[in-house]
C-alpha cells in the first residue's frame, strides 16, 4: 500500500516541521522503510501550545450539546474510514488486520460514550447554613492539555486522551508515537474533519524527551496525560510536579492471572490465551504471571501450550494470521535475553522462546514454567508473547505473589467460588480485576492502576475528573 508522509497538525493546518526534518517509519513485518513523519522542534512545539491556548476560551464556552455532536461526528468518520485506517495500523505496528479493525471500532465506541458524558458534567447545590445563601459548585475545563500516547494501540490510546479532553471542554496538544504516526494521525483527522475548530486539537511527533520537557513546562499547558513505561512516567510526573500541573499516569504492569483448582480450565485457557497473545503481548494489561493451583498445574499448562502452539504467526496482512511481529528489533532482543535468563535460573521451556525467521521482528509464542522469582522476567514487564506459568498451594500464596511487585494495573482470576472471588477482589493490589471473563477496558469502566502502575483513570466518568476544575460559588440572594 502507498504510505503517506505524516505531517504535524498545528492550529488547523497539516504541515511539515518548521526545520524540515523527518523520521523514517518502518514496517515491523518486513523491516522495510515505508514512509516518514515530520520531526517537530522547539518552534513547532511552541506553536502547537500557543494554538491550543488561543482556541481554549471559545471551545470551553461551546455548549456541551454541540461538543457532543462534534465528537460523535469523529466517531462516525473513524468507522467509515476503518478499512483504510486498519491497513495503515498493520503496516506500521504489525497487528493482524482483524485486530486493527477491532481497535478502530473500540475507539469509535470510546468517542461515542464520552460524547454522552459531555451532557452529564454536573455540579451540585449545597445546603445553606442560613437564609439568603445559595452555595453551589460548577465544573469548568482545566485548560490546554499535553498528552503523550504510545505505539502499541495507535488509535485507542490517542482516542482516550482526545475524547476526555474534548468532552471536558479542554483543548490539547498530543504527542503520538513516531513508530505509528499515520495511524494515530487518523484520529486527529477525523476530529478535524468532523468540524472541531482549528487549534482545539494539535499533533506533534519528534524526540520524546525534547517534546515532553518543553511542552510540560510551557505556561499554556495546565494538565498532563501520559501512557507508557513506569520509568518515563516517573520522570514526566516529576517534571509536571515542578510546575504544579495535574497528571494522569497510565504506566506499566505485570499482571497476575490466578487460576484456581475449581476453575473451568478450558474457558480459562481460551480467554487468558487470547488476552496474552493479542497484539503479540504488547499490551500493558496483558496477563503475564500465570499463578496456577498445584493440583491443576499440568493440565492448565498443557492447555496454554496447545493454545499458543496453534497460533498462526506472520505478516498481519496475510489471511488467517493471528499474531503479528513485535514492534521493533529491540523488543526481540529484550525478550530473547529475558527468556535466556529465566532458563539459566532453572525455568523450563514448554514452547517457543526464540525469534522466528530472518526478516521481520517475529517472536514465537512462548510458555515458561516454574520460573524462579529471581529471574528478570518475573520482575520486569516482558511486553511480549510470553506466558510465565508458576504454581501456588494456597490462595494466600497466590495473593502474596500477585502483590509482590511494585506494579498494580490489571489482574485476572478464574475460580468457581464466589468466596474466593470476594477474597481476591479485596486482596489484590491492582486498579482492575476481572474474574471468569475478560471485562476490562470498556469505555464506561475505570482504566488505571495503583502503586508504580500510575494514578488516575483513562476510562469511565473518573477519567474526566482531572480535566475539570470544581469551583465553589456562594451566592447571596
Amino acid at each position: 500500500m502507498a504510505h503517506p508522509d505524516t505531517l504535524l497538525l498545528i492550529d488547523g493546518e497539516w504541515r511539515p516541521a518548521a526545520a524540515g526534518e523527518w523520521i523514517a517509519v518502518e514496517n515491523p513485518a518486513t523491516e522495510a522503510v515505508i514512509g516518514r513523519v515530520a520531526h517537530a522542534r522547539a518552534a513547532d512545539i511552541d506553536a502547537a501550545a500557543e494554538a491550543a491556548a488561543r482556541a481554549f476560551p471559545a471551545w470551553a464556552a461551546t455548549p456541551a450539546i454541540e461538543r457532543a455532536a462534534l465528537i460523535r461526528g469523529a466517531a462516525r468518520l473513524l468507522r467509515e474510514r476503518s478499512d483504510a485506517i486498519a491497513a495503515t495500523i498493520t503496516a506500521e505496528q504489525g497487528k493482524p488486520l482483524a485486530e486493527a479493525k477491532h481497535e478502530i471500532q473500540i475507539g469509535a465506541g470510546v468517542l461515542d460514550w464520552f460524547s454522552e458524558e459531555a451532557m452529564r458534567l454536573y455540579g451540585r447545590t449545597i445546603p445553606a447554613r442560613g437564609p439568603g445563601v445559595l452555595p453551589l459548585t460548577i465544573r469548568q475545563p482545566v485548560g490546554p492539555v499535553a498528552a503523550f500516547a504510545p505505539w502499541n494501540m495507535p488509535i485507542n490510546q490517542v482516542v482516550r486522551k482526545v475524547a476526555a479532553a474534548l468532552t471536558a471542554g479542554c483543548t490539547l496538544v498530543i504527542k503520538a508515537a513516531e513508530e505509528t504516526p499515520a495511524a494515530s494521525a487518523e484520529v486527529l483527522r477525523a476530529v478535524a474533519d468532523a468540524g472541531v475548530p482549528a487549534g482545539v486539537v494539535n499533533l506533534l511527533y519528534g524526540t520524546p524527551a525534547e517534546i515532553s520537557e518543553r511542552l510540560i513546562a510551557h505556561p499554556a499547558i495546565r494538565k498532563i496525560s501520559f501512557t507508557g513505561s513506569t520509568k518515563v512516567g516517573k520522570q514526566l510526573a516529576a517534571l509536571a510536579g515542578t510546575h504544579m500541573k495535574r497528571v494522569t499516569m497510565e504506566l506499566g504492569g505485570h499482571a497476575p492471572a490466578i487460576v484456581c483448582a475449581d476453575a473451568d480450565l478450558d474457558k480459562a485457557a481460551t480467554l487468558l490465551g487470547h488476552a496474552k497473545f493479542r497484539n503479540a503481548g504488547q499490551i500493558c494489561m496483558a496477563p503475564t504471571r500465570f499463578l496456577i493451583e498445584d493440583s491443576v498445574f499440568e493440565p492448565m499448562v498443557a492447555r496454554l501450550v496447545a493454545h499458543a502452539g496453534a497460533l498462526k504467526v506472520g505478516d498481519g496482512t496475510e489471511p488467517g494470521v493471528q499474531m503479528g511481529p513485535l514492534a521493533n528489533g529491540r523488543r526481540v532482543s529484550e525478550l530473547t535475553t529475558l527468556v535466556a535468563d529465566a532458563l539459566a535460573q532453572g525455568a523450563t521451556l514448554r514452547l517457543g522462546g526464540e525469534r522466528l525467521g530472518n526478516v521481520g521482528h517475529f517472536f514465537a509464542p512462548t510458555v515458561l514454567a516454574d520460573v524462579p522469582t529471581t529471574a528478570r522476567i518475573m520482575n520486569e514487564e516482558p511486553f511480549g508473547p510470553v506466558i510465565i506459568a508458576n504454581r501456588f498451594s494456597t490462595l494466600s500464596d497466590a495473593l502474596a505473589e500477585a502483590n509482590r511487585l511494585p506494579y498494580g494495573l490489571a489482574s485476572f482470576a478464574f475460580t468457581g467460588s464466589l468466596a474466593t472471588a470476594h477474597t481476591l477482589a479485596h486482596g489484590i493490589e491492582a486498579g482492575m480485576l476481572t474474574v471468569n471473563q475478560l471485562g476490562l477496558a470498556v469505555p464506561e469502566t475505570p482504566f488505571g492502576g495503583v502503586k508504580e502502575s500510575g494514578y488516575g483513570s483513562e476510562g469511565g466518568p473518573e477519567a474526566l475528573d482531572p480535566y475539570l476544575v470544581t469551583k465553589f460559588v456562594s451566592l447571596g440572594i
